[in-house]
Order: structure tokens, then sequence, then C-alpha cells
């Protein structure tokens, strides 16, 4: 394999695609697909995760053993029979065997290209004188990947080869499973009965798609679909099988099936193959034929779609412009892969549908608020249909639910002006009684400020945003400074709703003293009782102990509450400085900012299950997106643009450290190692977890704050916010029906002057526009 060196780059990347040169140089990184209804991993060496909804999340790839259902794991290693979509080549003549797009024989090809594009995933590779085009796709509703390779000798000489396309299938049952081939259909069908013990589950499972194919268009020369005859002595590596001429027939009874091809081609020079392929779910052999009959392309509908795209050369363009709305429309769409997600996270995901879809973000906001008690209580998930049920981290008390709820709302607002919402009956989950959207909020606010202590700070329950402080309140007594001041925030934001929207509602005008003072408190109780030395505590235990001060050996400072007491309003400008100045010491790194200094190393029974996780990973002390994204967000907000900017800029890999990383910039995950001054040789690592409520932050940040394009009750506010590295911006946003192409520069002028079509106006608030058309708008700030 050629060396990777400066004139060939580890990576590259524009708006289409992102671009790798080598397998073994980042052999974790991967591609990703979805759909309405299943999520595809493509790792770069061939090994694939593949999960669909039928509601709950299932998979017809395994392993060959009985897997334990769990969620994807953090930085989970791949094996030699973890599951995979692979193609073995055979050369007939001196009978040499290798594998694309690398694993299972792991031989260096000549040249290799993997890549991730929003619709499809692919890999060019040149070897032993052939050149191989392999790409897959995903049809717009269908369980089932479309996959297409090209084999082209480059070759002088002809060359005859068999060619073995390999996809896992493993063990998929206790119960019941086998796989035949089908010669009718050229396909391998391999079913199962999922396992189950009550009788009930019977008739549950019924419809459940239990059965994995392989489609081939071209019917193939030999096949097997036992895994044992297939593999032999050898391993993956050199399969037994493809020492024989043929492939052995042999079907798979209640035994490990696969779903292996043989197909037998001589190739002239500069000839070339195209085979194709149709890998999935299905309920039985008659919807394998239904898949069949719609062809081997896949049918793709008309994926997602931005109302915002910068054309300017920043060092976060392709991530604005394709990977971070791919995120977040993934977000939005799948859920997570869950029928119940969790509140904050449904809500919080639907803060980025605001700027793509903001009907899917009203949507989940009526879902989530039709599930709350008439207290004012917010589950800890929401139930997306009728079967599902509240499962693992939601039937643990958490305590910050409730604060989210304007948070989404005045996004959603901000971007629609849609000001009808606040007066739309919505029922409780536990009466017939219908109430406006505006009294469901308040009974939200008002149900957790009733859930305090005497010094009027948030109890903290099993946890709050952060799961794993299970054990620093669990008795009942101990509190969050974080959760009070998201209650604080909250409370700010649904102030300026009732503000800039609420102004025909009586009673709500009338309130906003009484919860102007309510925030005053919550600010005044932080500072009382949260403000240790130079920055803020994470919370007070059980047994009355301030954690997260510098009292603290581990732990001794967390990120969360330094942001939100920016975002509050709670920090003095003293406060403010100091806080600054602890969080670049103590917490930031070339790889982001931790989410909390020194990381733990032992259990420390007053605090919880975040001190078991291992240091720098997850909430110990990672560089934890999520938390990264609320500092960022609360840096603009209080003027520190430069230190927000690279907050944004260390979310993603780049050329000098992605190899620390190993991963590619085609997503945000949701957290890299920290423990940076524990243990510096892994910290950056990616975690390469996609699920992450970071990416709607981001984008909020980037459209509002950055490029400083916020909507106000109808109006476009204009305030870029350009770090002192940035002089230009440019690109186009659409906004309550307008097209606006933008043009923001730093100029020799002393205050901000923005032109609408040439005209100057008096302010930077465009409000003299007509949906359906389009607007120049030009943008000048100080350059000092």
């Amino acid at each position: 394999m050629k060396q990777v060196t400066r004139s060939q780059p580890v990576f590259t990347q524009d708006d289409q695609s992102v671009t790798l040169f080598s397998p073994t140089s980042m052999p974790l990184s991967y591609g990703y697909l979805y759909n309405e209804v299943m999520l595809l991993q493509l790792n770069c060496q061939g090994y694939a995760r593949a999960q669909f909804m039928q509601p709950e999340p299932a998979k017809y790839s395994f392993a060959p053993m009985m897997e334990a259902k769990t969620f994807i794991q953090p930085e989970q290693n791949y094996f030699d029979h973890h599951p995979g979509r692979f193609f073995y080549v055979k050369d007939k003549h001196n009978q040499q065997l290798y594998s694309v797009p690398f694993a299972p024989c792991k031989i260096a090809p000549g040249e290799y290209k993997f890549s991730q594009r929003s619709d499809k995933v692919l890999w060019e590779i040149s070897s032993h004188g052939l050149d191989f085009e392999l790409s897959v796709e995903l049809s717009d509703k269908l369980v089932a990947e479309y996959w297409q390779l090209t084999v082209i000798n480059s070759d002088s000489v002809q060359r005859e080869l068999s060619l073995y396309p390999y996809f896992s299938i493993g063990y998929q049952s206790w119960m019941n499973r086998e796989a035949c081939f089908d010669s009718a259909l050229d396909a391998i069908i391999a079913s199962s009965i999922t396992p189950y013990q009550k009788l009930e589950e019977y008739y549950q499972n019924k419809a459940l798609k239990d059965t994995s194919f392989l489609l081939s268009e071209s019917t193939p020369d030999s096949w097997c679909c036992l895994r044992n005859a297939f593999e032999g002595e050898q391993g993956l590596h050199q399969p037994q099988a493809l020492l024989s001429e043929q492939l052995p027939k042999k079907n798979a009874f209640y035994e490990d099936p696969v779903a292996a091809m043989q197909f037998d081609l001589a190739l002239q020079p500069k000839q070339s193959r195209t085979f194709r392929f149709v890998f999935g779910a299905a309920k039985d052999r008659a919807e394998v034929l239904g898949v069949k009959k719609q062809g081997f392309a896949a049918k793709k509908g008309t994926g997602f779609t931005t109302r915002f795209n910068v054309t300017d050369d920043s060092t976060l363009g392709s991530m604005i412009n394709t990977w971070v709305p791919n995120q977040v429309n993934y977000h939005i769409k799948l859920h997570r892969l869950s029928t119940d997600p969790q509140t904050r996270n449904l809500l919080q995901d639907a803060i980025g549908s605001c700027f793509m879809e903001p009907s899917l973000a009203k949507e989940a906001l009526i879902l989530a608020l039709s599930q709350q008690q008439s207290s004012g209580e917010m589950p800890d998930g929401v139930i997306l249909n009728a079967n599902a049920e509240l499962k693992y981290i939601n039937q643990v008390p958490h305590a910050d639910a409730n604060i989210w709820l304007p948070i989404l709302l005045q996004a959603y607002l901000d971007e629609t002006n849609d000001v009808d919402l606040l007066m739309q009956q919505v029922p409780f989950a536990d009466t017939d009684k219908f109430e406006p959207v505006y009294r469901h909020i308040e009974l939200a606010l008002y149900f957790i400020l009733g859930k305090r202590d005497q010094r009027g700070l948030c109890y903290i329950e099993q946890g709050d945003w952060c799961d794993p402080l299970n054990m620093a309140g669990h008795k009942g007594l101990g509190v969050s400074s974080w959760l009070t001041m998201a209650l604080s925030f909250s409370i700010k934001c649904w102030i300026d709703i009732v503000s800039y929207y609420g102004q025909a509602i009586a009673e709500l005008k009338d309130r906003i003293g009484e919860l102007e003072q309510q925030q005053a408190a919550l600010n005044d109780a932080i500072n009382q009782y949260c403000w240790h030395q130079d920055w803020y505590s994470r919370g007070i235990t059980d047994e009355g102990r301030p954690f997260g001060t510098a009292d603290d050996r581990e732990g001794r400072i967390y990120l969360n509450p330094q942001s939100w007491a920016l975002l509050c309003g709670a920090a003095t400008l003293a406060k403010k400085f100091s806080l600054l100045n602890e969080v670049e010491r103590q917490l930031n790194t070339p790889f982001g900012t931790m989410m909390l200094a020194p990381s733990y190393t032992k259990v420390q029974e007053d605090i919880g299950r975040l001190t078991q996780k291992y240091p720098g990973t997850a909430e110990n002390g990672s560089v934890y997106n999520h938390a990264a994204i609320f500092y960022a967000y609360a840096l603009y907000q209080v003027g520190e643009h430069n230190q927000a900017y690279q907050v944004l800029v260390k979310l993603m890999p780049n050329e000098q450290d992605i190899l620390q990383r190993g991963q590619l910039p085609n997503f945000i995950p949701n957290y890299y190692r920290g423990a940076y001054y524990q243990l510096p040789s892994h910290a950056g690592r990616s975690s390469h977890l996609m699920n992450t409520g970071t990416v709607a932050w981001f984008y909020r940040c980037v459209i509002e704050e950055l490029y400083g394009l916020k909507g106000r009750a109808g109006k476009l506010q204009v305030n870029p916010k350009l770090p002192d590295c940035i002089n230009r911006l440019a690109g186009q946003r659409e906004f309550m029906g307008a097209n606006f192409e933008f043009v923001i520069e730093k100029a020799s002028i002393e205050k901000l002057t923005v032109w609408l079509d040439g005209q100057k106006l008096a302010g930077n608030i465009v409000s003299d526009f007509k949906a359906g058309k389009t607007y120049q708008l030009q943008v000048k700030l100080p350059s000092l």
C-alpha cells in the first residue's frame, strides 16, 4: 500500500464527500446511511452495523454468537467475526486470495479510497491488477441495503477470477433458524423466529421481520448458506471452501447461516463486469419476492433539505452544509433508534429541526406536552407509539425534563413566529382535560420551582442532564447547581417568549413580574451556595457536601455550571472572568473542553455511577461535546466570540489531529477522550457514537450566533459574531419563506451596518420582506 505522505493526505473533504485513503490509518472510522426505518454504519474495512425499527430496534446481521441487546457501545472495536459485507476474490491462475474492501483477508491494496456521501458509501480500490468500485445505498422505506460492485481488469492480460460476496447473518435465534438457497429468486433466505417465553409475545411477534436475505441480480455459479462449511478450520482470512473449485451448496438447518455466493468470470484487458445485490430484512419469502420485483437500484426519497448554506472558505463549511444537517436529520427522523427517547433528547434534537423542518419541532413539542401530568411534571421519556414503554434510563427518576420546554419553544417561535401555537389546546396524560400550550409551559416551570430545598436549590434526584450523577441526591436531599441555573435560564427564555409572542395573553403578562422575581431568587441562591472561590460547584450531595470545588482532589471543576451561570445571568462580570480563566486553565485541551477535571479514578458513593466510568470517557472527564456546545453557546451570549469559535472548531477532527481522534469529520461524536493531563496518550480518541444533543445546538450556534442571522417575532436580526481569524462569510439563509443571499465582511467602519438590496437600513433588523422572494443582504462589521 502507498504510504501516507504530505502529497497523499490522510483524508480530503468537500461539501459532497469525505474520503479516507488508507484502511488501516483509522480502522474504526466509518460512514453511515439511514432512511425512515433503519441505520447502516459501514466501517472503512468492510465491517457493518445495521439496525431497523419494527417498532423496537432489531438486526438482520449478527455475530455468530448470541448477542446481548444493548445500545451501541462507545469506542467499539471490530473482531474477525464481526458482522460485515465482504467480497473475496480468487485468481484462478495462481489461487491468490484477497478481499475487498479490506477485511477479512486484510491484504493491503495498491490504492484505496473510502468515501462517505450523504446518500451513499463507496470504495475505490486497486489491487492485483484489478480495479474495484464498490458502493452501497439505501432505499426510501425498505429495510434493505443496495450494493453494487464493478470489477475492472486493469491488467494487460486476461484474468480468470472467482468472486465470492460474503454477507454475515450469524446467530439469529436459539428457537428456530435456517438458511437455504432459493433458485427461483437467486437469493439466500435465512428465516428465524424471535425467541419468546410469554404467550402474549407470540401475537406481538407475528409481524416481525425475522427473515434475512441476500438477493443477487445475476445467477450465482455456486453458493453456501452454512457458515461452518464455508469457513472450515481456516478462519475467515482464508476460508476452507474457497480452496475448492466451487462453494459447497449446503443449507443451514438450525446452524449458523451465512449468505455466500460464487461468480466465475473471465475479463479481457479493460473489460469490466458489474454485480448488484440487495441485503436486508423481510417478514417472509413473499416480501423478499416483492423486494426483487422492485429491482436492484435503490429507490431513494428526496433526502433532507437545508435552509442554510455557506459559500465562504470557513473551516466549518462542509460540516455546516452537509454533515451537521445530515446528523440533525438522522436524530429527527429516527429518534436515536428508540421508541421512548429521553424527553431532554427529544426536545433538544428538535431544536435542530427548527432550522430544517420547523413543523417537526412543533410535532415533537406537542407530543411531549401531551404526555405531561396535570401537575406539570414531564416524563423522563416520551412514548412514540401505543405499544412502546419506558425502558432503561427512562425508568430512573431524573429532574431536568421540564426545563427544556421553553428552550425549544423559544427556538421554534424565533424561527417561525407561530404565535398561534401558544393557544393550541393539548391534553394531559392523566386527565381528559385540555389546556393551551402556554399553560402547559407554566405548569412545567412551577412544578420544578416547587422541587427545591430550603436554600432555593433544585433537587437532583437520581440525576439531572447528567444521567450518571445517580447517587448525589437519591436520598432526596442532594441538590444540583446546574439544574438551578438551567431552571433560571428556562424561566428567562419563557419571559422572553411572553415579551415577544404572548402580549395578547393577559394572564401571561400579569405573571411576568412574579417570574422575574423567581429568576432573581434562583440566581441569588446560586451565588450564595454554589460559588466556591473561583468557580461554581456542581452541587451538594445528600450528606451536605459541596462537590466540584477546589477541595476535591478529583472532579474539582465541572464545565456545565460555568456555562449555565453565564446563560442564566447569575455570574457577575468578576465571576465571569474568574470562571472563564479556570475553564481555560483546567478544562481546555487541544481536542476540546473537558466536562470535568481531574477525572475520577475510583468510585465516590455520594456522587454515583459517573465516578465508575473510565477516566476520560463519557461523563467522567471526556471532551463531552454536548457540554462543550453549551459552553460555546454561553460564550456567544456574553461576547466571547473568539473562544466560542475555538470551541466549535474543536468539535471535529482536522488535518493535524485526525489520526489521534481516529474519526472522519462526517459527524460530531458524543465525546472525545479527555483526562488530558492524566492519560495524554489516549486523549482525543473519538467515541464513534453519533447519538448526541451536540448537533442541534451546534447548528443553532452557527446560524444564530456565528453568522448572526437570528429570527425574532417575524423579523431577522442581523448580528454576526465573527472571531478575529475570520474576515468574511457568505451564504444563503431561508427565513419565514424568504431567501436571503448574504455577504458578511469586516471593514474600516465604526459600527455594524446592513444593506438590503442595496438600501442601507437604519439598524440591524430586517423586517420589510416577503415570502417567496430572494434578497441580497450585505453586512459590514468593524474590523477592530
